[in-house]
């Protein structure tokens, strides 16, 4: 019989990668929740939730996942394979 600490640490990992799988975490979001944290009075130091999500931010720009300056994805945005023309005119898919 599974115990119950290796249910929730399942239900936990699985809910953690779906929460991440929406929209990386960019500059500028990190950016407003420290700024919306520090204007409400709550920490802002090591380990607090702004701290975890510049760090979130800094590694994704590392990654390439996102661009330093604009925050948008380094395609411009679009998560979507962009159309191309070939010699004759018709669109296709890269």
């Amino acid at each position: 019989m599974p115990s119950k600490s290796s249910a929730s640490t399942k239900s936990s990992a699985s809910a953690k990668s779906s929460a991440s799988a929406k929209s990386p975490m960019t500059p500028s979001d990190a950016s407003r929740i420290q700024s919306t944290q520090a204007k409400s009075g709550n920490p802002t130091g090591k380990n607090s939730f702004p701290a975890r999500a510049q760090a979130a931010a800094a590694t994704n720009v590392n990654l390439g996942v996102v661009n330093p300056r604009s925050g948008n994805t380094p395609n411009g945005g679009s998560t979507r394979i962009p159309k191309t023309t070939n010699t004759s005119g018709k669109a296709q898919r890269k």
